[in-house]
């Protein structure tokens, strides 16, 4: 009769193609790697604390707390001051320009003409001419609060970019929604021309249709009650006239403007 197989004891030793198949015991057992048991063996600071500053490096302390309760200088605090205040005073002066600004709606004085004159033009020779021509000047003042006054007044005759005469105007002053008119006599007197300007009006007084331009140049000073202000004005009139001696205003137009 044929002994039944043995069964395997739980002492015996796995055979060799087992044997590294099997994880050993020792092998689950956790080891900390290099990083961990620096990080164990080190030992945690202290804390830096007033204490410990103080204590440690007592110089250095004193002197960090004596600059931390350092006082500001007072020329500091004037020149903060001042600056408050400037701010504020412009920032005010601000507003009440604004507000006057729209307040008031201030308006450029207008300088314009519906009549005009040309009596003389001669030739003394081809580069040098003669002339007379009266301008009749309509000065507006369009502000319904603002009161206006002509500091300086200017007005000079043109003929193609080429002056022929000026006049100068005494200062006057125009109340609110005030017009006034102005008379100013150009004379010309043997005043030289280039050469193809003198023969372009010679073709122009043949053709009777003359062209001249009249450019004006103002300092005008604006009053509001205590507040007032000046600033330049720049007028030109292109005009259409006839030719002299009995030249009228056929068409202009009129430009005024800062």
């Amino acid at each position: 009769m044929q002994e039944p197989p043995e069964s395997p004891s739980l002492y015996c030793t796995p055979e060799r193609h087992l044997r590294a198949a099997t994880p050993s015991p020792l092998a689950r057992v956790y080891t900390p790697s290099i990083s961990s048991r620096h990080t164990m063996i080190m030992t945690p600071t202290p804390t830096q604390t007033p204490e410990y500053l103080r204590e440690s490096f007592p110089k250095t302390s004193d002197r960090l707390l004596l600059r931390n309760h350092r006082r500001t200088d007072p020329a500091i605090w004037c020149c903060a001051i001042v600056c408050l205040v400037f701010s504020i005073l412009v920032i005010l002066f601000g507003i009440t320009t604004l507000i006057i600004f729209l307040v008031v709606k201030p308006k450029n004085p207008v300088f314009d003409t519906n009549h005009a004159s040309l009596n003389v033009i001669y030739f003394d020779s081809p580069g040098n001419i003669n002339g007379d021509f009266t301008f009749i000047a309509n000065f507006t003042n369009p502000n319904r609060k603002l009161d206006v006054k002509y500091e300086y007044a200017a007005v000079e005759l043109y003929f193609d970019n080429s002056m022929i005469a000026n006049q100068s105007i005494k200062p006057f002053s125009q109340r609110q929604r005030e017009t006034g008119v102005v008379k100013i006599h150009f004379v010309s007197s043997l005043v030289s021309l280039p050469l193809n300007h003198a023969m372009e009006l010679q073709r122009q007084v043949t053709s009777n249709k003359v062209m001249y331009s009249v450019v004006g140049r103002f300092r005008v000073r604006v009053s509001f009650g205590l507040l007032h202000f000046s600033y330049w004005l720049h007028s030109r009139c292109e005009l259409q006239m006839s030719s002299p001696p009995s030249g009228v205003l056929m068409a202009r137009s009129c430009m005024t403007k800062r």
